[in-house]
């Protein structure tokens, strides 16, 4: 496609369109409305955590004293999601709703040095790009664009901007066929043909350039022309993986510039740097070959910082901070000595840098210098997750959570590791429901290893009573069980029901050193198998524990690990849960989309000599399915392409051929998560509907 022809199509004329009122009101947290019912009862239920405010996105200003974030919101009846922009203030006032009503403003971003915020919202319909002021007045469409714009990032000076938009670059089956628009037909001629939910269908996210004059956007330009790739990567589209320099002549961008069978067993992607002046583009990483990812420059434009990983076709590989000098090209793997991965960089000053990192299931915020390179500081402690960190200024802000506190705000003193709450979205929540204890127990593994397990207790507890128990089976494989909260698989909300919950912190989880990290590669059904029974084990030995009510649950490779379970747990469990999990590994290995993933994580194809890959396939969960005698419910979304929904039909297949009770339970619209309002309901009732019947039934009786 010709770089002009898109300018002059796409960006010509895009004026100010619209203009109106915006929110403007202070509002020190979002209010939900609880019924009477639930303020008495007390307890945290699925439909409590759905009318939680979702704080996500947050972005310090310039000068460091006021933080821009978005809030989500749902509307059960209309299955449907609405986010609103909103600024706190770094010294503790109350925080300011900057945007209302039901759309979804999001990927807002400082401008005009503080005095103007944009952001994208569907307020016209599409998502488009609009612009208000700091103090709530001016809201303005920006842009009307033919494809929606995915993503954007103004520059330093806010004279220019790079956004992401779909864009299609390769012919396909509509294509071949004109005459024939009713044939919904699909034609590949090598790998990749979809993507963890999608078909590909010959359009990509591309990364187009475009100058600011006043309230107009033009000058648009795509410099990836027509390459058949996305930036920034596909599946996920993480904008932090594209970043203007502080001067805004250039942009760093990530790129896997593989096609077809190289893209599906690779992870080799690479930092790219465009010059806006010139129009060239050079690769920083070449001959790195793992993911090179989220660059960020130093404030005077030297150097550049960067997340590397070493290991192609590793996901999982240790992430590795390098910083590369622009002018010779020289590169510093920074973090050698730190045994732990580095994510989230920020520079502090022109030679020092703070980043977040997962140690000892909790991610704390580190520091380094560069000249001369010292020791990673880590400067935070405590049983929380950091989940976000922005630095400007010298002012950090973070987003925080617990397993019994959704994210929210504060300002971390740098000098002494320590932090004050500015936000508090869900105040009104947590003075209304019980949360139960999270308890820290460190198992004995049958190698002698330590492992750190979480314990949760229910609201109440009481240690003379006997609890049904659930040992939960984290998926990944390798993410680690840290501080964090989930509006999926929430351990307070099952504790909250009545059941202690046992996660461990087994082999091939995060934190605990490289090491511990790859040693689940190749040993699905080894080691961290025998890591989970441990931990059940122990904790079964608690007098609270009634060693008749446990059940297991978990998704994707906690699915796996529940299906394994389930032919070779001696009778330990009633019951299980598995979502989207791999059942048969040769079927899995020729549906999923990214084949470097079974080829690290098996060692390779199912027809392979390798004696390690030949190893994994003899342990496939299915191999052991005539030793099945457990209730089991298989939930699956048949969107789902890392792990397709034909792995869960045929262990309900399975199941229900040798008399097992099972249960079903299919989400057409939905991929390897859940994630619309009234489908993630459905999946907590019948998630506990199920556990109820065959763990809670016996205290009835």
């Amino acid at each position: 496609m010709n770089k002009s022809i898109l300018s002059g199509i796409m960006l010509s004329g895009l004026l100010s369109l619209m203009s109106c009122g915006a929110g403007g009101e202070t509002d020190s947290s979002y209010t939900p409305k609880l019924t009477e019912a639930e303020i008495q009862a007390g307890v945290f239920t699925p439909e409590i955590m759905m009318k939680m405010g979702r704080l996500s996105d947050s972005h310090l200003s310039p000068d460091g004293q006021t933080v821009l974030y978005g809030v989500t919101v749902y509307n059960i009846e209309e299955n449907a999601g609405y986010t609103n922009l909103y600024l706190a203030p770094v010294n503790g006032d109350k925080p300011y709703k900057l945007t209302k009503g039901d759309y979804k403003d999001s990927n807002a971003r400082w401008g005009e040095q503080g005095k103007k915020i944009y952001f994208l919202s569907d307020r016209s319909g599409s998502s488009e790009l609009w612009s208000i002021d700091a103090d709530g007045k001016n809201m303005k469409q920006l842009t009307n664009l033919a494809q929606p714009i995915n993503a954007f990032e103004l520059s330093p000076a806010g004279d220019k901007i790079w956004y992401t938009t779909q864009i299609k670059v390769e012919e396909n089956a509509k294509d071949i066929y004109p005459n024939f628009p009713k044939s919904n037909v699909k034609i590949y001629d090598d790998l990749m043909v979809r993507h963890w939910n999608y078909w590909l269908d010959g359009t990509y996210s591309h990364l187009i350039v475009a100058d600011i004059v006043g309230d107009t956007i033009k000058n648009g330009i795509d410099i990836m022309q027509d390459e058949p790739w996305d930036v920034p990567l596909a599946p996920n589209f993480d904008i932090s993986e594209i970043t203007w320099n502080n001067e805004g002549t250039q942009i760093a961008y990530t790129a896997k510039k593989l096609k077809g069978y190289e893209a599906a067993i690779s992870t080799n992607s690479d930092i790219y740097l465009y010059d806006i002046a010139s129009g060239k583009t050079r690769n920083l990483t070449e001959g790195m070959v793992g993911y090179d990812r989220y660059p960020v420059f130093s404030p005077n434009d030297t150097r550049i910082a960067w997340v590397s990983m070493e290991r192609p076709g590793n996901e999982s590989d240790k992430g590795r901070l390098f910083v590369m000098d622009l002018a010779t090209g020289e590169k510093e793997y920074v973090t050698k000595d730190f045994d732990y991965n580095a994510e989230n960089i920020q520079w502090s000053d022109n030679n020092t840098l703070y980043f977040l990192s997962p140690i000892t299931a909790t991610y704390q915020i580190c520091k380094v210098t560069i000249e001369p390179l010292s020791q990673v500081e880590v400067i935070t402690e405590g049983l929380h997750d950091y989940n976000h960190i922005d630095l400007k200024n010298g002012v950090m802000v973070a987003e925080k959570t617990t397993l019994s506190r959704a994210p929210e705000l504060f300002s971390v003193n740098l000098s002494d590791g320590s932090d004050k709450q500015l936000t508090f979205t869900n105040e009104d929540i947590y003075k209304a429901v019980k949360m139960g204890e999270v308890q820290e127990r460190w198992v004995k593994t049958t190698d002698g290893k330590d492992m750190l397990v979480w314990v949760l207790l229910p609201p109440d507890f009481d240690p003379a009573k006997k609890y049904p128990t659930l040992l939960y089976c984290q998926g990944g494989p390798q993410s680690v069980i840290s501080q964090r909260w989930s509006y999926r698989w929430n351990l307070q909300l099952i504790a909250s029901q009545g059941y202690v919950v046992v996660a461990p912190n087994r082999r091939g989880l995060p934190s605990f050193g490289q090491e511990w990290l790859d040693q689940i590669s190749g040993d699905y059904s080894g080691q961290n198998i025998k890591d989970y029974l441990s931990a059940i084990d122990d904790v079964s030995k608690e007098p609270w524990v009634d060693k008749d009510r446990r059940g297991c649950v978990g998704a994707s490779y906690g699915g796996y690990s529940t299906f394994f379970l389930a032919g070779n747990h001696e009778k330990r469990f009633k019951t299980f849960i598995a979502h989207c999990g791999m059942f048969n590994l040769e079927s899995f290995y020729g549906a999923t989309e990214e084949l470097w993933f079974p080829n690290n994580d098996l060692k390779g194809s199912y027809w392979s000599d390798n004696a390690t890959a030949r190893r994994s396939y003899a342990n496939s969960p299915h191999r052991f399915v005539q030793n099945w005698d457990t209730p089991i419910m298989i939930i699956v979304g048949e969107k789902d392409y890392r792990i397709p929904y034909t792995e869960s039909l045929q262990a309900f297949t399975a199941a229900r051929a040798q008399g097992i009770e099972a249960r079903l339970v299919v989400f057409e619209d939905e991929g390897h998560q859940v994630f619309k309002p009234q489908n993630s309901l459905v999946w907590q009732s019948e998630f506990f509907k199920w556990l109820d019947k065959y763990l809670k039934q016996p205290q009835a009786e």
